[in-house]
């Protein structure tokens, strides 16, 4: 019987062995799978006649941004505005897998290295488990997200060509929180599509933006592979050396000094992009829309409510918190541009990575204002 369960042990190691080799680190039909049964119990389901018949509505609000948007910018926009798309939630999930595909796509290959350092029975059954765990964590953070998000510029950071991007309108939601909040459809529909319509400037626009930020992806990427040979060499060892260098501050202790870093680098790139679109939002939406304090008011008090209970924790732990101070901090800092440096200063904004704020310019702005224009700031904007 020993024998026999012997055999059988080392059968079912090589099966898993195979199966992680030949599949890879996720099951990406099972993702879909449990995204999609989370999405089903979401309200506000539309069949793909009424997702169909909302095209015009989004096309009717693009036929409105795109000149007023270049008006304000004063340059044309690039052609992303003709490459948008509503779709439901799982359209969203489905677009969103190969994003998630690329990024752990680069970390496959130091799995097959460790089997490969390490064979035998318990590497192949922790490379299963692995496998497991990573297939549910990734079906629901889709799931969770995709009945939150209404709008998003789509570019695959990590892709090995530099495809266009494109905007996704997540139409369920929007006339789901459209609702809650008690604001008129289109209208909503404007204010949304303003803000990813700014993205696609942001990326398209200045070609320097998108391998900025997937150089620092992928130096992260394969800074967390070291970690976790770090972590499988030591185990509790690593972590207690990281909890101590970090003097109570968990995330500080667990992140080396180069991860602190390019996390750093990455936030001020977020709270720029981030800001700007939500402050075009507002000063190109007055021009657009009835009343745009009324949207904002509504909606901030939206991001707020949904900052507690069982939100607020999962929301700690997959970054939503950072997000929203990325739009509130850089808003503030846009806004801040805007009233010292004017139309000269907002030019300026994306012109390189050398013109990117410092953590103490994003809180004072007539600082990177005087330093990005070479010159004292003014009241620009008057």
């Amino acid at each position: 019987m020993g024998a026999a369960a012997g055999l059988a042990a080392s059968y079912i190691a090589r099966r898993a062995e195979r199966v992680v080799r030949r599949e890879g680190l996720v099951d990406w039909p099972a993702v879909q799978r449990i995204a999609s049964r989370r999405l089903r119990a979401a309200p506000g389901a539309l069949d793909p006649v009424a997702l169909r018949s909302s095209q015009a509505g989004y096309e009717a609000a693009m036929a409105r941004i795109v000149p007023a948007l270049e008006a304000h910018l004063g340059r044309p926009l690039p052609g992303v505005v003709e490459r948008h798309e509503v779709v439901d939630r799982s359209g969203w999930v489905a677009a969103n897998i190969t994003t998630f595909q690329l990024i752990l796509r680069k970390l496959e290959p130091q799995v097959i290295e460790q089997l490969d350092r390490h064979p035998g029975i318990g590497a192949s059954f922790a490379a299963l488990a692995n496998r497991f765990l990573t297939t549910q964590q990734v079906g629901f953070l889709l799931g969770y997200l995709g009945t939150r998000v209404l709008g998003q510029y789509d570019v695959a950071l990590l892709s090995a060509e530099a495809a266009p991007g494109r905007l996704l309108f997540v139409e369920e939601n929007v006339r789901h929180a459209a609702a809650q909040l008690g604001v008129p459809l289109d209208d909503f529909r404007t204010w949304i599509a303003l803000h990813e319509t700014s993205h696609a400037f942001e990326f398209e626009a200045h070609d320097w933006l998108r391998p900025y930020l997937a150089q620092r992806l992928e130096r992260q990427l394969a800074s967390f592979v070291e970690d976790a040979r770090a972590f499988q060499a030591d185990g509790l060892l690593e972590l207690a050396r990281r909890l101590r260098r970090g003097d109570g501050d968990l995330l500080a202790g667990l992140l080396s000094d180069e991860q602190r870093g390019l996390l750093r680098e990455t936030q001020l790139v977020m709270s720029l992009l981030e800001g700007f679109s939500d402050w075009v939002m507002d000063e190109v939406g007055r021009e657009l829309l009835p009343d745009v304090p009324t949207l904002r008011a509504r909606f901030e008090a939206r991001r707020d409510q949904r900052r507690r209970g069982l939100d607020r924790l999962i929301g700690r732990l997959i970054g939503l918190d950072m997000k929203l101070e990325q739009y509130r901090r850089g808003e503030r800092f846009v806004a801040g541009v805007w009233a010292a440096g004017g139309q000269a200063a907002i030019d300026r904004l994306f012109s390189g990575p050398g013109a990117l704020p410092s953590e103490a310019e994003l809180a004072e702005p007539p600082l990177w204002v005087a330093r990005v224009l070479g010159q004292p700031a003014g009241s620009g904007s008057s």
